[in-house]
């Protein structure tokens, strides 16, 4: 099987899983590969994305390391299908491959919650409200690229509309987001209606923060968690400075769900945070 130059990050996600499978074990690479009769070369290569496997493959490797954890095992396993070339692939060369990485971990997600303060959540965002963000959020940049990146933050989106299974998701966004006129006053009702629109979906659920709560968790910053198949198979995404940064750390994971459950706790229901979004579209 030929090395890979440019592993996806869901095939990175896969490669770091099995290296975390053996490092439950206690194993070193070179034990592991003593123990499975291969080169060290090949575990490491396994491990870091540059060489594929296949699902019989995760799960010798689990039986090897004396893996306990079937379910975990088996969504490892089913990490290896899917091989077709996402929507996304088509931008490889032109947008950044975290962002790439980023479709393809909301793609396979089983749900996703999200938690802003200062903007709508990209995947409730208008297109005109995206393209202000764009507009002001990267100044430097020439239409036709601002036009690339909106094209695929709406590409994006189609999870929420797929047919037979779309992704649940749960979005908490602060009540500063929802007043601050980007774009001017039309742009912003018509982003308001929006979240409207898509809270009624069975599956959207959408909850405010408002001002009088003051500071608390997580307010100073966006973060975006996407749910996989089992606990372990989580990732934490957030929104820095330098660009995205991807989380999957088990203890990382475990505070995370813990600071959502927080934030959540804080939150408006779903029905007063309509109110409220009425409300703020009365006021303009």
């Amino acid at each position: 099987m030929p090395v890979r130059n440019s592993p996806t990050g869901r095939q990175l996600r896969l490669g770091a899983e099995l290296r975390k499978l053996r490092e439950r074990a206690g194993l070193t690479s070179t034990q592991a590969a003593q123990l499975l009769g291969m080169k060290q070369a090949q575990v490491s290569n396994m491990e870091t994305a540059r060489l594929g496997v296949s699902a019989d493959r995760v799960r010798t490797l689990a039986d090897h390391y004396s893996c306990p954890d079937k379910t975990l095992v088996d969504a490892i396993a089913a990490m290896t299908g899917d091989r077709k070339r996402g929507w996304w692939e088509e931008h490889r060369d032109t947008l950044a491959p975290a962002l790439l990485d980023l479709a393809e971990l909301e793609h396979h997600a089983r749900s996703l919650r999200d938690s802003t303060t200062a903007r709508i959540p990209g995947l409730l965002q208008t297109r005109e409200y995206a393209l202000e963000i764009f507009r002001q959020a990267v100044t430097e940049l020439p239409p036709p690229d601002i036009e690339h990146r909106l094209s695929f933050r709406i590409k994006r989106q189609a999870i929420l509309f797929r047919e037979d299974e779309p992704t649940p998701y749960e979005a908490i966004v602060h009540e500063a987001a929802l007043r601050m006129k980007v774009g001017g006053s039309t742009v912003i009702r018509q982003q308001l209606q929006h979240l409207l629109d898509m809270s009624d979906r069975d599956h959207i659920t959408l909850r405010a923060i408002t001002f009088d709560v003051g500071a608390y968790p997580g307010s100073g910053q966006s973060i975006h968690y996407a749910h996989g198949p089992v606990p372990e198979l989580d990732t934490v995404y957030l929104d820095q400075a330098h660009g995205l940064a991807f989380l999957d750390a088990e203890a990382e994971l475990r505070n995370y769900r813990t600071l959502f459950d927080r934030i959540e706790a804080i939150a408006l229901a779903p029905e007063k945070t309509r109110d409220l979004i009425h409300s703020v579209m009365r006021d303009l």
